[in-house]
């Protein structure tokens, strides 16, 4: 059985970054290099946390059967340095969005487990740098400070931010409904979204006080550019939204009644709290960037709405499956991205065995990773950054290996 009535703890939506400019460019192909701001090879920069760092980008949909068989980037996946990750835990897989192609480097800087503001700095605890000028004796920078340092040497045309559900603890309340799933009976449900712990993280005061640290790490960014040489006319600040990682209840594939739903699918949660999640969580925290930008006194701003970017490939969603339940031997087989899930099971102790890590529960895989990027691309407007909403438009994928998607 996949649930385990004491799963450990889930990571954060995201883990925070903070690298040294010889770092940012190591991650970069040798004709990123550029002469500084304004000149050289355009390079789009990505800051935030596990949602935009790339997390679970080396999986190809779900399966119970062999990873290898959505094993899509294999054991490096997650390198940004020659030999491993230079921030352990970080997670910036080589799916991730920044990496737009066609002329313009990218510079991946965001970091699973990030918040808003840098914590993790005591002796044994994991460093997560937030979007702030952090700076220590051992050389470990906020993400703030990172793209200052690197924008200084590089050609930054846009700077692409995705914060925000760490500071809300997304990944307590996705653990609280899986626990009180696999606890709790079906004649006595237990539900996450009625707990006061969880319930009173997404209060209008908690709102508030969120839409200001984002709104504080919006203007950080605009500071570091400034900072950095460029004038607000030089570059665009794009703010993202989250997608929806698993659908309404009625739109699960599962039955709420004995254990299939988390032993097979690794969803497990009460369809009443699947709702809440998706008319209360994804819109609390996606209000907070729309908010966040609105009030920032940035004018070179726009934002990418991703809500609904998975929808129809969502975690369990009816309209997706498993590679055994859809029939499909290999995640490179022919019509794998239309039948498989573009989101990553959620993992408790019993299924937790490698190559599989915790942390890459409930995150956009290789998939949603690769339908982000067309989206960002899109974005990205040939220099010309605009906003719009990330939604797929088509099945198949593009020239680049792609979802198609459009930016409406």
């Amino acid at each position: 059985m996949r649930g385990d009535v004491r799963p450990r703890r889930l990571r954060g939506f995201g883990c925070a970054l903070a690298v040294a400019t010889t770092v940012a460019a190591a991650a970069l192909p040798a004709a990123a290099v550029a002469d500084g701001p304004g000149a050289g090879t355009p390079t789009v920069v990505t800051l935030g946390d596990s949602a935009i760092s790339g997390e679970a980008g080396r999986w190809a949909g779900n399966t119970n059967q062999a990873p290898s068989k959505i094993d899509a980037l294999g054991a490096t996946a997650y390198w940004d340095a020659p030999s491993g990750e230079a921030i352990r835990g970080c997670h910036r897989s080589r799916s991730a969005q920044a990496f737009i192609g066609g002329g313009v480097a990218g510079a991946n800087l965001a970091c699973s487990g990030a918040r808003t503001s840098t914590v993790g700095t005591a002796s044994g605890e994991d460093f997560k740098p937030g979007i702030d000028f952090y700076s220590d004796a051992q050389g470990r920078r906020g993400q703030a400070l990172a793209l200052q340092e690197y924008a200084a040497t590089h050609n930054v045309r846009a700077v692409v931010v995705m914060i925000g559900a760490n500071n809300y603890g997304f990944a307590d309340v996705v653990q609280a409904c899986v626990v009180d799933w696999l606890t709790s009976p079906t004649w006595w449900k237990n539900y996450c979204s009625d707990d006061s712990g969880i319930a009173s993280r997404f209060t209008a005061a908690r709102q508030v006080t969120e839409t200001n640290n984002v709104r504080a790490a919006l203007q950080r960014v605009a500071q570091a550019m400034t900072n950095a040489g460029y004038s607000s006319s030089q570059y665009t600040i794009l703010g993202q939204t989250y997608w929806s990682p698993i659908p309404r209840g009625s739109g699960i594939r599962y039955s709420e009644s004995g254990y299939t739903r988390q032993s097979v699918g690794g969803c497990g949660a009460w369809n009443r709290d699947l709702d809440w999640a998706n008319d209360v969580v994804v819109p609390a925290m996606n209000n907070t960037m729309r908010n966040a930008l609105a009030s920032s006194g940035l004018t070179n701003t726009r934002l990418i709405d991703l809500q609904t970017a998975l929808d129809g490939r969502r975690l369990c969603e009816n309209t997706v499956g498993l590679l055994e339940e859809r029939g499909v031997p290999t995640w490179q087989s022919g019509g794998a991205v239309d039948n498989s899930e573009w989101v990553n099971q959620i993992r408790t102790v019993t299924t937790l065995v490698g190559p599989y890590q915790l942390q890459e529960s409930i995150h956009a895989n290789y998939w949603g990773q690769m339908a982000m990027r067309n989206c960002l691309r899109q974005a990205y407007n040939g220099g010309t950054p605009r906003g719009g909403r990330c939604v797929r438009v088509a099945n198949g994928l593009n020239a680049q290996g792609e979802p198609q998607m459009g930016l409406q």
